[in-house]
């Protein structure tokens, strides 16, 4: 007869394993100036999982955060947050999320947002998705970093 303490202690193991990771709670700072420049988002690039959480703060005034409608996994939802106000995206589907501020877009300010590892076909989506100059030379880099 095995000992129902040791018992007990091998299923709640096999319970947590079975369980699915957590979701973490991701903080991006907007911002009117950063280590990359003028109207920034810090962190530019994130890595995500399914399920995680982003959270955009308005660390400086004048800035919200919303996706760009063409750099979308299918099926993923739209996000648009409110000017001066924290926003939230939870990212359900894997792929590139890619996100701007709508007053400082044109000024470069975007970050992506990688869900997962994407496939080559959607990186070369993301990297023919029309964008103002400024905003497409930052968001090159960031799609440099996806893999």
């Amino acid at each position: 007869m095995r000992h129902p303490i040791v018992m007990a202690a091998a299923a709640l193991m096999a319970a947590a394993s079975a369980m699915p990771a957590q979701a973490r709670e991701i903080v991006v700072h907007m911002k009117k100036q950063g280590a990359e420049g003028a109207m920034v988002f810090e962190p530019s690039f994130v890595k995500a999982a399914p399920g995680d959480v982003i959270r955009f703060k308005p660390t400086d005034p004048s800035h919200n955060a919303e996706t760009i409608s063409t750099m979308l996994p299918a099926g993923a939802s739209p996000m648009k947050g409110m000017m001066n106000k924290e926003a939230v995206l939870t990212v359900a589907k894997p792929g590139l999320y890619g996100i701007k501020c709508m007053p400082h877009y044109s000024m470069g300010m975007v970050a992506l947002i990688q869900v997962g590892k994407p496939a080559a076909p959607d990186i070369a989506a993301a990297r023919a998705v029309k964008l103002p100059p400024f905003a497409a030379k930052r968001m090159i880099v960031l799609l440099n970093k996806a893999r």
